[in-house]
């Protein structure tokens, strides 16, 4: 402190500074302050730019979500409309398929009828007596029937068993079908669900981890390769059960037309049969006819010889009674005269005759013994034919079942006839 000094003055300890280092001061606080305000305008200007390219790229972002949530509920009512369609072509040709391999079932129960048929005709043909009972063109034709029956059995079976397996892989496509439906209509209701939510619900709220990846997730080349694939499997299965449907009516109209054609060709070659039998029987009749005439002819001529043959006994003893008394004469009266040459002539004659006539007599009574011997084999054959016409009749009966119709009312007198009954049954 100076002495001098009439007012008293104190200075703060501190460090005083320069008029130069005080404006310096003053311009780097307003450089200072520059700098802060434009870096608050550009602050500004960033937070303003950011703000209005966050708030168009967030709704564009909106727009263009919503815009890709109309596209996939769109493209899932697509492929949903698709596979309903594919489902309804399912459930149509399931139903076709099931009718079809009914169809096939009662034809295959229908051929029990005429394998019935085909086993008494061959029973009843067996019951033929032996001289009939022959390997001909009947027998060769029910035996091929038979086995047409038998292959047409056969062939259906395995018509109905693809035709099951195919209704198996059927109903496994439909529920697959079925799976896809339900799982695009769920998806389209959970899209259609988002694409109504907005910033304004109250149902929304941060989440967890919306990021995350699920494990069974898949990517969408993936979901419609899905997609496709079984729409492929559907329409591969339709196209099989469509062919499936054409070979069950092709089997079933191929094993009629077969059946029937065989069928036709046993019943011709019957009638033919019963033809030649009836001929036979025929022929049979008009030798046995013919050959009882000339037993009646034989034996009439049998009894005329055996009368011949007894008038010329009497004739004998006459001759020889002649020849016999005139011995009897006596000296020379018993010569041998022209009465006694002519006895002796007629004795030897007579009994020539009497030879000739016995001979020719056994040689009728043989004719007729073998006349007699084969009308009763023709008789007998005779009979075998009438039983084999019987028994190709009671077939041909039997064959009317093939054609839907009755049997005969002659039916029973037939059986009768077939067994031989018709002494033991009482006639009214």
């Amino acid at each position: 402190m100076c002495s001098n000094q009439s007012i008293v003055t104190y200075q703060k300890p501190l460090q005083h500074v320069g008029l130069n280092d005080w404006h310096a001061r003053i311009n780097k606080l307003r450089n200072v302050a520059d700098s802060y305000r434009n870096d608050s305008y550009d602050l500004r200007h960033c937070a303003r730019s950011l703000r209005n390219e966050t708030k168009v790229q967030t709704e564009w972002d909106t727009y263009q979500n919503n815009a890709r949530l109309s596209d996939r509920i769109a493209e899932l009512d697509r492929w949903r409309i698709t596979m309903e369609h594919c489902m309804g072509r399912i459930e149509n040709e399931i139903e076709s398929l099931k009718n079809e391999k009914d169809a096939t079932e009662q034809d295959m129960e229908a051929m029990v009828t005429p394998l019935t048929v085909v086993s008494e005709c061959l029973t009843t043909r067996d019951s033929r007596l032996e001289p009939e009972l022959t390997y001909d063109d009947v027998d060769i034709e029910l035996q091929r029937e038979l086995s047409v029956v038998e292959n047409n059995q056969k062939m259906l079976r395995e018509q109905c068993h693809n035709a099951w397996n195919a209704l198996n892989r059927l109903a496994e496509t439909r529920f697959k079908v079925g799976e896809e439906i339900s799982n695009k209509t769920a998806a389209q209701e959970l899209d259609l669900q988002q694409l109504g939510l907005n910033k304004q619900c109250s149902n929304i709220s941060y989440k967890p981890d919306p990021l995350r990846i699920l494990k069974n997730s898949s990517t969408y080349e993936g979901w419609l390769e899905n997609s496709r694939n079984i729409k492929r499997i559907a329409d591969n299965e339709l196209e099989d059960v469509y062919a499936m449907r054409e070979s069950l009516f092709v089997s079933r109209e191929k094993a009629k037309n077969i059946l029937s054609a065989q069928q036709d060709r046993t019943e011709h070659t019957l009638r033919k049969r019963i033809f030649e039998t009836q001929r036979a029987r025929n022929e049979l009749e008009w030798q046995q006819l013919k050959m009882k005439e000339e037993m009646d002819r034989c034996m009439n001529e049998i009894l005329q010889l055996e009368d011949a043959y007894r008038a010329k006994a009497d004739v004998l003893k006459l001759a020889e009674t002649r020849l016999e008394n005139r011995t009897a004469r006596s000296g020379m009266e018993l010569c041998n005269d022209e009465p006694h040459h002519g006895l002796c002539d007629e004795v030897k004659k007579l009994r020539e005759t009497r030879r000739i006539l016995l001979e020719q007599l056994n040689s009728a009574k043989t004719t007729y013994n073998t006349l007699e011997s084969h009308s009763n084999r023709i008789e007998t054959d005779l009979n075998n034919k009438n039983h084999t016409l019987m028994t190709d009749i009671r077939g041909l009966d039997l064959r009317v079942r093939l054609k839907g119709g009755k049997k005969l009312d002659t039916q029973t007198d037939r059986n009768i006839q077939l067994t031989k009954m018709e002494d033991q049954i009482p006639r009214n």
